[in-house]
């Protein structure tokens, strides 16, 4: 954001507060407040009915009415209901920090209610808003304390899990274990699988149970991890259980990726075939991505092809799903607003007058605390900008410094070494002479191709492409998609440079520390913001990942130059996947 837009909006802010405190304030409407117990009642049987049909938007709307109207002493336990409910709403949109701001409402009457279940789905909402926020701690903690409640056994098999769970996304997978193969062996789920006595819900759990510790064997390289996931596939096939018998083909596509190649293809193509029947997003996903591990040639493009639209069309409607979910909550805000106002008994004159006194000294606070920021964040933003600037030319010098002394200063020595010892006059030793040359000659041609001029006219476009094609060899395969999609002619100069940098950045970078054999490369217009996605498949550990995110430290500050953002996916399945959006 430029310095002078910074001051316009706080100047128009600082307008805005002087005209709110002058207007006098109108007095509100009292009516008397009324029992509403019995409509609590009737609306919670309707928004319940909701819930359970996984019709989350009409729920969502009654649930907020019910919270509204209710009295949160008279009709408490409705009132937490609605809560823990739009709780579990919030969580299955993705909107953690609405979810978890929900339930902590919940906090101060759990001494109230006799019944641990209210704690109970209290703390597993908090902890699975931490665990999906990566806050692991504080995930542990809330689900531990599930656990220690009195209540019923299959919730502390729930609890136990996702403790559990919270290990695996930590990759503690000797604390996972442990757990799981508890869950498995003994407590309520594993006595009564014994019997044949579960019904076929708890079933599911148990399922689920073995299946994540088939994960963390295999992710230990231990060949149990094979006798778990055909159990856990034996029961989901029983249960009828489509949504995880995909997920189970494709850990057992995994499994054989590299013991039996046809086999794990096999698994992956079952998994997707089943994942396309129930239409289920996290199956999908990952069973294409299986399919792709274990394809080459032609199935390998098609497979990628398929990956890439489908995580773009994916994308699309989480956008939707979240512009839908905003609406909601402004209607919802809204009634709760009005209904807030009819509960109102009276006014506290004293108060009122109290303020209006005070109006004219908070005014004058406001108008001198208001210059005083701006001027502060005018020097302060100046003197930051200047810094940046220079920090950028100074890196830019040193990298290519460090570029010429790392690729040149070898060659050039041994070349002079040759010359001083060999007898130039010989055939043989003049074509090695020449051979070092032109070696040299090629690596000082491609840095001063990084470092040139580029041209940002009508041939942009092409030359972008020309570039990215320069980077494809046997061994590598680029794929393009929305390229022509985007409007190149309508880009500054300045972000056609910047685009062309980081681009030529990313890929430099990934083929030096990554060593990918499939790279997918995605332009996409969307809200006068272009967004591009690198994906590649290369090596996956820790360690590369850290070397590669340093030294793409400079494409992050190029981004910012143009008010764009840049994102490093570490929980990336398997790969690398980097994005970056900048302004049309």
């Amino acid at each position: 954001m430029k310095i002078s837009d910074l001051v316009k909006i706080l100047v128009s802010a600082f307008f805005l507060l002087v005209v709110s405190t002058s207007c006098k304030k109108e007095k509100p409407v009292f009516v008397k407040k009324c029992n509403n117990t019995a409509e609590v009642k009737r609306l919670t049987i309707i928004a319940d009915n909701y819930f359970d049909k996984f019709d989350n938007k009409n729920a969502f709307k009654l649930y907020e009415r019910i919270i509204a109207i209710s009295d949160p002493v008279k009709d408490r336990i409705d009132y937490v209901d609605a809560l823990i409910s739009i709780g579990y709403i919030y969580l299955d949109q993705g909107d953690y920090v609405q979810s978890e701001a929900t339930v902590i409402k919940i906090l101060p009457h759990l001494k109230y209610l006799k019944k641990p279940r209210f704690a109970w789905d209290t703390y597993n909402i908090l902890g699975c808003s931490y665990l999906r926020t990566k806050n692991f701690d504080n995930a542990i903690l809330y689900f531990k304390k599930a656990y220690n409640l009195n209540t019923k056994e299959r919730r502390k098999s729930n609890a136990l899990a996702n403790i559990g769970l919270t290990y695996m996304h930590q990759k503690d997978y000797k604390r996972a274990i442990k757990i799981y193969s508890k869950l498995t062996s003994e407590g309520f789920l594993a006595e009564n699988k014994k019997t044949n006595t579960l019904k076929d819900y708890e079933l599911k759990d148990f399922a689920i149970s073995l299946d994540n510790l088939g994960i963390c064997y295999f992710q230990t390289n231990d060949s149990k991890s094979l006798h778990y996931f055909n159990e856990a596939l034996k029961i989901r096939l029983e249960t009828d259980d489509f949504d995880n018998v995909a997920l189970s083909y494709s850990n057992l596509s995994d499994y054989y990726l590299k013991k039996n190649p046809s086999l794990a293809k096999k698994y992956a193509e079952k998994a997707y075939k089943i994942a396309r029947e129930i239409n289920n997003y996290q199956s999908k996903k990952y069973s294409l991505y299986s399919l792709i591990q274990c394809s080459k040639g032609s199935d390998l493009k098609k497979y990628s092809n398929l990956y890439v639209k489908f995580t773009d069309s994916i994308t699309n409607l989480r956008i939707n799903q979240k512009n839908q979910s905003s609406n909601i909550k402004y209607n919802s805000n809204k009634d709760k607003e009005e209904n807030l106002l009819l509960k109102a008994q009276k006014a506290e004159n004293e108060l009122q007058l109290q303020r209006q006194k005070n109006r004219s000294f908070i005014s004058y606070t406001i108008i001198s605390l208001t210059f005083t920021i701006l001027l502060f964040l005018y020097f302060y933003l100046t003197s930051k900008r200047k810094k940046e600037n220079f920090k950028a030319i100074y890196e830019s010098e040193s990298r290519i410094a460090q570029k010429l002394h790392n690729e040149l200063t070898n060659d050039v020595y041994q070349t002079l070494t040759l010359a001083k010892a060999k007898d130039l006059q010989q055939k043989e030793n003049k074509e090695i002479l020449l051979l070092h040359l032109d070696q040299i000659y090629s690596k000082t041609r491609n840095i001063s191709k990084e470092n040139s001029l580029i041209k940002t006219d009508i041939n942009y476009p092409q030359d972008l492409k020309e570039m990215i094609a320069g980077f494809k060899t046997s061994n590598l395969n680029i794929l393009l998609n929305g390229f022509d999609t985007v409007p190149w002619n309508k880009i500054e100069k300045n972000k056609k440079i910047t685009v062309y940098r980081i681009i030529q950045e990313i890929l430099l970078n990934s083929a030096k520390h990554n060593n990918p054999s499939l790279v997918s490369l995605t332009f996409k217009l969307a809200s006068k913001n272009i967004t591009f996605t690198y994906i590649n498949n290369g090596m996956e550990t820790d360690h590369n990942r850290q070397i590669l995110k340093n030294d793409l430290q400079n494409v992050e500050n190029r981004i910012k130059t143009i008010k764009g953002t840049i994102t490093f996916d570490n929980n990336f399945e398997k790969g690398i996947k980097i994005s970056f959006t900048f302004p049309l």
